[in-house]
């Protein structure tokens, strides 16, 4: 709101101010990509090291001590797993990341993956309900308030409808910055591994844990296009197939001297 502080003298009478500001918070939540992971602020990015470690390890990078295996040499990591204990934000780094991804967007600052071009993608939770009310609302915003999520309203192409699940979303469409259109799938593991068979795919988020059959199917998605798999996820199932393809020995790598 400092742009709006900077205006007071504009204005004739508290009305206009607070009308104002309505107007500037509406602005906001539908151009919230803008917003995430600031320079400044209270929310400024050095405040969240592990989050732009993930981010970073997508692209040419330093090997990062604790958490590239010892064999790293830098070049971008295709798969990635950010696991961590809940509320911390994981999901919305996958969502913020993968909006990039489809809109092109990437700030002045990002050190991961850059796409070329359009892209096609997948999102996907263990339940149809986590979906549609933690991945969809993320993307999209609530459905009374579509637009408000973290892709900008006026890159929302359209979107289609899943079937027999009440406002659930399928499939958005949405501008990038080169002038083609991206598209991400929305998922969820319910649907078996068999739904994550026979199609070429960019980029795929993985939102809480998947079977190490759906893991697999997803990685192979991304081969021919030297895609990129991101998961995040709480490890509430222990020492799991999936947790200890990326920690061989049960715990993260560890630091070099």
């Amino acid at each position: 709101m400092s742009s709006l502080l900077s205006r007071l003298p504009e204005f004739n009478s508290p009305e206009e101010i607070l009308e104002a500001a309505y107007q500037e918070r509406a602005r906001r939540q539908r151009k919230k990509l803008e917003y995430f992971f600031p320079e400044t602020g209270p929310f400024r990015r050095e405040l969240y090291p592990k989050h732009m470690q993930f981010f970073a390890a997508g692209g040419t990078h330093e090997p990062i001590p604790g958490c590239c295996p010892p064999e790293c040499d830098g070049s971008p990591h295709r798969e990635r797993c950010f696991v961590a204990a809940n509320r911390i934000g994981k999901t919305s780094a996958g969502v913020y990341e993968t909006t990039l991804h489809l809109t092109g967007k990437y700030p002045a600052w990002w050190t991961g993956r850059r796409f070329n071009g359009h892209i096609k993608a997948w999102a996907a939770s263990d339940t149809s309900k986590t979906v549609r009310s933690v991945l969809q609302e993320k993307f999209l915003g609530p459905p009374n308030a579509r637009g408000t999520g973290l892709i900008p309203a006026d890159d929302i192409v359209y979107s289609t409808t899943k079937a027999g699940i009440a406002e659930a979303t399928d499939t958005i469409y949405v501008k990038h910055v080169s002038g083609g259109v991206s598209s991400v799938q929305l998922k969820s593991y319910q649907e078996g591994r068999e739904s994550f068979q026979a199609d070429t795919i960019d980029f795929v988020l993985l939102d809480e844990e998947p079977t190490l059959a759906i893991y697999a199917e997803a990685l192979v998605r991304t081969m021919s296009t030297d895609g990129q798999i991101a998961l995040v996820f709480t490890p509430l199932q222990g020492l799991s197939e999936v947790v200890l393809s990326f920690m061989p020995e049960g715990a993260q790598p560890k630091a070099t001297e």
